[in-house]
């Protein structure tokens, strides 16, 4: 279920949408992406949830690539951090950081998305985060060994862990995607008519 604005002077109403623009198109509403998410997600905490897991998982991947093409490539204010002499790699602050979720929800802090909204959208944000430091270096779990950097099934990895938060992106928000892309339409519209 899903609520949605009507042009009855902002009155929600009960709809089942999935995420659509009303029928009557409202046209000559403002842009709001902050409407846009509420209405597809304040109905289903649970769907934000894996929504903000996954595109965390997906930037912390992306951040994680980024970040050590960088050091590799010497750009940017980036280095390798070592402890005593000894490389430290991210999958140590991924393993971290889910310990670290895991505990929280052992708590019961964030599990309660309807009173704990914030506490809840930051523990999915680390969990998917600290996901994607683990798993990005998932042949150091296998072999024990720095792998990173080799060529073989690197790049089906990498293609696999993209597609996975993509898809996982577009499963849990589809809903708020099409109610964004309905926002730009109308802001499109609302521009057109103002030229």
């Amino acid at each position: 279920m899903q609520v949605r604005l009507g042009r009855s002077g902002g009155v929600a109403s009960r709809s089942g949408d999935g995420g659509r623009p009303p029928a009557d198109g409202a046209p000559g509403r403002s842009f709001s992406p902050r409407r846009a998410y509420r209405t597809s997600f304040d109905p289903s905490p649970r769907r934000e949830r894996m929504f903000i897991g996954a595109v965390a998982f997906f930037a912390g991947f992306a951040g994680a690539r980024a970040v050590t093409h960088a050091i590799r490539a010497g750009v940017g204010p980036f280095h390798n951090l070592s402890v005593g002499g000894r490389h430290l790699h991210h999958l140590v602050f991924g393993i971290g950081g889910l310990l670290g979720t895991g505990y929280l929800w052992l708590l019961l802090v964030g599990v309660d998305p309807r009173r704990q909204r914030p506490a809840s959208r930051a523990t999915a944000a680390a969990y998917g985060l600290a996901s994607a430091l683990t798993l990005d270096e998932f042949a150091l779990w296998l072999d024990l060994r720095d792998e990173y950097w080799a060529r073989q099934g690197r790049k089906s990895v990498d293609a696999a862990a993209v597609f996975g938060g993509l898809l996982s992106i577009g499963l849990w928000g589809g809903p708020f995607l099409r109610r964004m892309g309905w926002e730009f339409r109308n802001l499109a519209a609302w521009i057109r008519g103002r030229a």
